[in-house]
Order: structure tokens, then C-alpha cells, then sequence
């Protein structure tokens, strides 16, 4: 649900992203709530898209035991709700992902422990 203000902001905002050490990128994987929200993550913005895969997710993901059976190529994924196709090879930032995006990724046949999405 968006928020409209009533009154303009008479403070300048926190969370710019020249407040962060590197633009955050906010992460979700779908069908498993034992992390309940997308996990933020400052990413310089040249970092490869394919190092979330390799480098990145498995130290925020790696010890869920569905995270092992990922098959990284059927993983479909998700920039504000809608269905995206990130480049691997290209950058965060050539695959148009800035400060604060949220993006998301469902793994077909792996929904949480014994099926629970947890």
C-alpha cells in the first residue's frame, strides 16, 4: 500500500543511498517464511548478477536445506511483483537494479521444510 503525505517532509531523508557503503538490494525467496522478509544487502552496483547465485545468497540462504537443491537455471525471478529475466553475466546495475529495489526469487519444487514453506 502506498502512502501519500499530508504535508511535505521538513527533514531530509536517511536513506539515500549515498548514506550506505553500497546501494541495498533487497532480496526475498518466495515460499520460504523461515525468512519472512527480503533480506537487504549492500551491492555495489558492478557486481555481477550471477555472483548473488555463487556468492552472495549462499551466506544469507545457505544453511536453509532446500538451498543445496536450488537449480539455479529454472529459479524464476521477480523486480517489484513482476516476472523479470536478470542477465547473469551483466552487472546489478546493468540489469536496472538501483538503491532500495526489491527483488524476489521462487525455486519450483522447493517450497520449505517437508513442504511447509518454512
Amino acid at each position: 500500500m502506498s502512502v501519500v503525505a499530508l504535508k511535505p517532509y521538513a527533514f531530509p531523508a536517511k536513506d539515500v543511498q549515498e548514506n550506505f557503503p553500497a546501494p541495498l538490494l533487497f532480496i526475498g525467496w518466495e515460499d520460504h517464511l523461515m525468512f519472512g522478509t527480503p533480506v537487504a544487502l549492500p551491492l555495489p552496483p558492478d557486481t555481477p548478477f550471477g555472483a548473488l547465485c555463487t556468492a552472495v545468497l549462499p551466506g544469507t540462504y545457505g544453511y536453509h536445506p532446500d538451498f543445496a537443491r536450488i537449480d539455479w537455471a529454472k529459479v524464476e525471478w521477480f523486480k517489484s511483483g513482476e516476472p523479470w529475466k536478470p542477465d547473469p553475466a551483466k552487472s546489478l546495475a546493468d540489469n536496472g537494479l538501483k538503491h532500495k529495489d526489491v527483488i524476489r526469487f521462487r525455486t519450483p519444487g522447493l517450497t520449505g521444510i517437508s513442504g511447509s514453506c518454512s
